[in-house]
């Protein structure tokens, strides 16, 4: 009889713990694991974008995404590594910002928005401006239709805007209160998309921030910009080809530093905080473009000959530098990588990719009427 007992008692021990593990592994901790938010993409095949889709994944297991592009001649589905592009938390639309129903249909999936799509060569932009407008205005005003009717479902909309709204420098550092007098037909066209998002909000009330990087660079970016295309110069042997003296001077900011500001953005606790802002995010140092083509040479030990002065661009910025003051009092952001640092990077994975740039050579320059009234490739 006492065995019998013994028995039962042994038998509820052991059905109560199989139980209790079986609730342990099986039922999510709601302390511990956030919900799965879907955030769109525009523009991630791009250089910033895609740099940007890297750092959320590998951040962040319960975000999935939508990556839209239009793989224009600047994105490339190769800047998304196959483990990312192909897992089942990742799905790649290729069309246009401005195809109005197709990003009806992606925004009424989504939770948060980071719009990076965009027309961004300031040459290109000097050579032929239709394109600028119609991607970096009307594709804005396409994705802002979409937000203020699925505003209930999207949380947060982050437009990446540029420093190349303000011109050159007025006050040093520059912050967001610094006149916009854009430059180019570029950077006219980002400051029209980025008042009209700022519009939005006014009229609408809509949960958006503007995002004003400075000068980015990193892997994956498009030797049309200038520090890949001293790289790629130097490794082929080629002039470094500079605008003018020089004597320009740039806010360079490291693209990884970009990504975790973004992820700040998306993850900041109370959004209210940050609504309706424009945020600058830059280094508050600034190098010159001859010091920047002094600094590439150094490190390949080739002579300062090499480099080559061509008729300044119009619409020359002078000056560039951008203030995080703002990032880093609503965010906790700031830069961490210096220029010398990031710089040995970029350089290491131009080096490593031979592949990836070479392709690119034959559309890396444009033809403009430059300052002294001649056509020139720059």
């Amino acid at each position: 009889m006492k065995l019998s007992v013994l028995k039962y008692r042994f038998l509820f021990v052991w059905i109560f713990f199989v139980a209790i593990q079986a609730k342990v592994f099986s039922e999510p901790d709601n302390k511990t694991q956030k919900p799965t938010k879907t955030v769109l993409l525009t523009g991630a095949a791009g250089f910033i974008g895609s740099n940007c889709l890297e750092y959320l994944y590998d951040t962040h297991e319960n975000y999935d995404f939508i990556v839209l592009d239009a793989l224009t001649y600047a994105g490339f589905l190769e800047n998304i590594p196959p483990r990312i592009l192909n897992s089942h938390r990742v799905r790649f639309v290729k069309g246009s910002v401005i195809d109005d129903s197709l990003v009806d249909e992606l925004m009424k999936e989504s939770n948060y928005v980071i719009h990076f799509a965009a027309e961004t060569h300031v040459t290109r932009s000097i050579a032929d401006d239709l394109i600028f407008f119609e991607t970096d205005v009307l594709g804005t005003r396409v994705l802002m239709v979409a937000l203020v009717k699925y505003s209930k479902t999207i949380e947060r909309f982050i437009h990446i805007s540029t420093s190349e709204v303000y011109g050159t420098a007025l006050t040093i550092p520059m912050n967001e209160d610094h006149p916009l007098e854009s430059r180019s037909p570029y950077a006219a066209a980002k400051v029209g998309a980025d008042r009209l998002v700022h519009a939005y909000n006014c009229t609408y009330d809509v949960p958006v921030v503007i995002v004003r990087p400075f000068n980015n660079y990193g892997p994956k970016q498009h030797i049309e910009k200038l520090i890949p295309r001293f790289i790629t110069s130097a490794l082929n042997g080629k002039p470094l080809t500079i605008h003018g003296t020089g004597e320009q001077k740039r806010d360079w900011i490291y693209v990884k530093d970009v990504s975790k500001a973004l992820d700040a953005m998306l993850n900041i606790p109370d959004f209210s905080i940050i609504k309706g802002q424009a945020i600058n995010l830059g280094t508050e140092k600034s190098v010159s473009v001859f010091e920047v083509a002094q600094l590439i040479l150094k490190y390949f030990n080739l002579h300062e000959t090499q480099i080559k002065f061509v008729s300044n661009r119009p619409g020359q910025v002078d000056n560039h530098v951008g203030s995080f003051k703002k990032a880093k009092a609503l965010l906790n952001w700031e830069p961490t990588t210096s220029f010398e640092e990031g710089l040995k990077e970029t350089i290491k994975w131009y080096i490593d990719h031979p592949s990836y740039w070479k392709k690119l050579e034959g559309n890396s320059v444009v033809p403009i009427k430059t300052s002294a009234n001649q056509i020139e490739l720059q």
